[in-house]
């Protein structure tokens, strides 16, 4: 008999199968995955240079520079001097950067709200507040924190 964290590991998986599913993100050329990642990084903990993210993610930096072309070229982003002084240029959101990350984050919100039409709030905030425990204690492990949106109104400060 397969225990609980088996349970766990294939319904991760069918979520991570659906959430990278065109069908079910926006579908609608609003950003790329990879897009939608660095920028949210940036917008959660400021400008961010090709070696910050690689950090972050795990990629090297052919990888990220092939990404921030595009988002260059897409005028997502802008190459600022580092604002804490160092040597490395940045990356910066731009206005039209932050109004397609906020309209890609409004399309993934409203569906999942036709998902959860049927849930009560009480279920979204339980099912929210163990996906940032499971995140969390995965980033305390791997030992490369994401910023995480200050959700004191919608989860308890110790999901534990």
């Amino acid at each position: 008999m397969k225990g609980p964290v088996d349970l766990v590991e294939f319904e991760s998986m069918l979520l991570t199968k659906y959430t990278l599913n065109p069908r079910f993100r926006s579908g609608n050329g609003l950003l790329e995955r990879s897009a939608y990642l660095l920028l949210c990084r940036i917008e959660l903990a400021g400008p961010q240079s090709i070696r910050q993210f690689g950090d972050a993610l795990r990629l090297d930096a052919s990888t990220l520079n092939r990404q921030t072309r595009a988002m260059l070229r897409d005028r997502l982003v802008e190459r600022i001097a580092d604002p804490d002084g160092g040597i490395a240029r940045k990356f910066q959101l731009t206005e039209a950067g932050r109004r397609r990350l906020h309209a890609a984050r409004a399309v993934n919100v409203e569906g999942m709200t036709r998902v959860m039409a049927d849930w009560s709030d009480e279920d979204i905030t339980a099912f929210a507040t163990y996906l940032r425990r499971f995140n969390m204690d995965i980033e305390r492990l791997d030992g490369r924190p994401w910023p995480h949106p200050d959700s004191r109104e919608t989860t308890p400060a110790n999901p534990h």
